[in-house]
């Protein structure tokens, strides 16, 4: 097993020296700006997600099929990587809408034995030949944001397969091609569609029914959905899959599914065709990255480094948080959720300014979640007042600071997240996405391909200044996912933890890891608590949450109600025994031993 780079465990940094009091109301002065955000992959209700004890292993994923095929391999005395494979593979056939191997995914692996930890980057890359103007119409003007999701334009290489490779290379038990069986003979035999997928694929009619293919998958008789409880069959996704069992990822990257893949791209997709080539498919590989780790209330918090923002943004939103009292304020408490809000609005200004793919664009990095960096920053954030604008900060020991415009578009979510924690001890958390709902509706050898290139800037410049996040040849767009792992202050595992949700995830992971240290709430009642998150301007409340957003509307804010569908899996370590939760909003479920 060859690994570079990994994050070695230690204990946090230093107490905390100072402790705002924030306990009264004040009055607060609104600011006006109003933020347009496209709406997350859609609502389908609440339903009961109750949660599971175990002492021996445990799995949570946003689909029932999912975790069952992965808690199997458990049982069987797999890892947590080999169960990331099969549960990967699974989740592309009966949740296709959010992730597959059209895609890509962000993976954060605890060794127990080592107590090391690493992180593997498996995000989609732009093909070599893609310039800064990929997203410009012929009027000159960036494209509207769905007129460049469908079709061939925002498709990027595809990097699951790749990441799955390096993570059963290093940390897999059993035999790759065993690990595809289970989803081979359910696209083969059949799945049954559930009321969440049939909504999606109902919801979605106008761009499902773009190309042929794609079409007649969702939509057998042309004119319907594929309705709640029937038997959804994809023999087509079966071949693609034994050929990878047995040949590897190459049978993907390169031969006949990768000349598929092309022609889709570039042919099928005529009315809107993408750059992807054999060049960029044979030379894509995941890269090892640094894990990103800081401190909260003694915890050590680790997650993804760049070029997703998840990490980063994540960390400073909490390394601000320390100096002010959550626990005693409370989560029914609109003051709590008003610093937190100013928190996240303060990190997202950084976010937006400085994170992009760090091979391409000069960032801050790890200097942003800087100790003395933090308690500048959350010196801004007042108890009485809201910030009229946030702004991003200059971090006093980064010496290469240049000017650069910021990236503030906001993107439509379609993502997954997996936890495990296998019977070793090994932990997984695993984000996975084709970004938008169906990616870009596009679909070959039984597989939806992704509109991962969406996540770039439209624009290479704002006042003429470089945007971090344009688009280069080769070079991986920002992302949000956070796959994340806690670790109590003596050092062990105290929470795994990610979500699906666009931008929101970095608000929807701080949501609950505060749940977590600071409010000691159980798993299952963090998890369906109402969303609550800052992306830079108003307050963005999830129905079921009206009383606080009054609260915080008397307090001056601007707040939005809507729905924001989640997908936090959660797996909680409690006096010996780990309690996991899949997230109420989507049709996950836990399971263990």
């Amino acid at each position: 097993m060859k690994v570079k780079s990994h994050y070695t465990m230690s204990r946090p940094y230093l107490q905390k020296s100072l402790i705002f009091s924030a306990l009264i109301l004040f009055s607060f002065s609104a600011y006006a700006q109003d933020v347009s955000r496209p709406e997350p992959e859609i609502g389908t209700g609440m339903s009961a997600s109750p949660a599971v004890s175990a002492g021996q292993y445990m799995v949570v994923t946003a689909h029932p099929e999912a975790t069952k095929v992965g808690e199997r391999v458990l049982a069987a005395g797999g890892t947590a990587a080999d169960a990331a494979v099969a549960i990967q593979m699974m989740l592309g056939l009966v949740e296709p809408q959010s992730s597959g191997i059209g895609g890509g995914a962000f993976a954060l692996y605890y060794d127990a034995k080592k107590g090391q930890l690493v992180s593997l980057d498996g995000r989609e890359a732009a093909p070599i030949t893609a310039g800064h103007h990929l997203f410009t119409g012929t009027d000159g003007k960036p494209m509207a944001f769905m007129d460049a999701v469908v079709g061939g334009r925002a498709v990027g290489v595809p990097g699951t397969l790749r990441l799955l490779e390096k993570l059963h290379d290093w940390y897999g038990a059993k035999d790759w091609g065993s690990l595809f069986a289970p989803a081979i003979q359910k696209a083969e035999q059949g799945f049954t569609v559930t009321e969440r997928l049939n909504k999606m694929i109902a919801a979605d009619r106008q761009y499902l029914g773009t190309y042929t293919e794609t079409k007649l998958y969702f939509y057998p008789d042309v004119a319907n959905p594929v309705p709640v409880g029937s038997t959804l069959r994809n023999p087509d996704y079966a071949v693609t899959l034994r050929r990878i069992a047995q040949e590897g990822p190459d049978a993907f990257y390169k031969g006949e599914i990768a000349e598929d893949m092309i022609k889709t791209v570039r042919d099928i997709a005529r009315d809107n065709p993408g750059l992807l080539s054999m060049e960029d498919l044979e030379k894509y590989e995941a890269r090892e990255r640094k894990p990103v780790c800081g401190s909260y209330r003694k915890y050590t918090v680790c997650s993804m480094g760049e070029p997703s923002s998840g990490g980063l943004t994540l960390l400073s939103i909490l390394g601000m948080l320390e100096y002010y009292d959550l626990r005693t304020l409370g989560p029914d408490n609109p003051q709590s959720w008003h610093l937190i809000g100013e928190a996240s609005r303060l990190a997202f200004a950084d976010r937006n300014y400085y994170m992009a793919d760090p091979d391409f664009a000069r960032s801050p990095g790890e200097h942003l979640i800087n100790r003395d960096y933090l308690r500048s920053r959350a010196i801004l954030i007042s108890p009485n007042t809201i910030m009229s604008k946030a702004e991003h900060g200059i971090p006093p020991d980064w010496k290469d600071y240049k000017p650069l415009g910021p990236d503030v578009y906001i993107r439509r979510p379609g993502t997954s997240n997996i936890s495990i924690v296998d019977s070793y001890g090994n932990i997984l958390s695993m984000t996975t996405t084709i970004e938008g709902a169906f990616g870009s509706k596009l679909m070959t050898n039984g597989f939806l391909l992704n509109n991962e290139l969406t996540d770039f800037s439209f624009v290479a410049e704002e006042d003429g200044k470089p945007v971090a996040n344009r688009v280069e040849g080769g070079k991986r767009p920002r992302s949000s996912m956070a796959p994340t792992i806690v670790f109590d202050p003596q050092n062990k595992p105290f929470l795994v933890i990610g979500s699906a949700g666009g931008s929101r995830i970095i608000g929807f992971v701080a949501q609950r890891i505060i749940a977590a240290v600071d409010w000691r709430m159980n798993v299952q009642d963090a998890l369906a608590m109402p969303n609550v998150v800052n992306r830079g301007e108003a307050m963005e409340v999830e129905h079921g949450g009206e009383a606080l957003a009054r609260g915080l509307e008397r307090m001056g804010h601007t707040v939005t109600m809507d729905e924001m569908t989640s997908g936090l899996t959660a797996i909680y370590f409690q006096n010996g025994q780990m309690m996991g939760a899949a997230d109420p909003r989507r049709e996950g479920i836990a399971a263990g031993k």
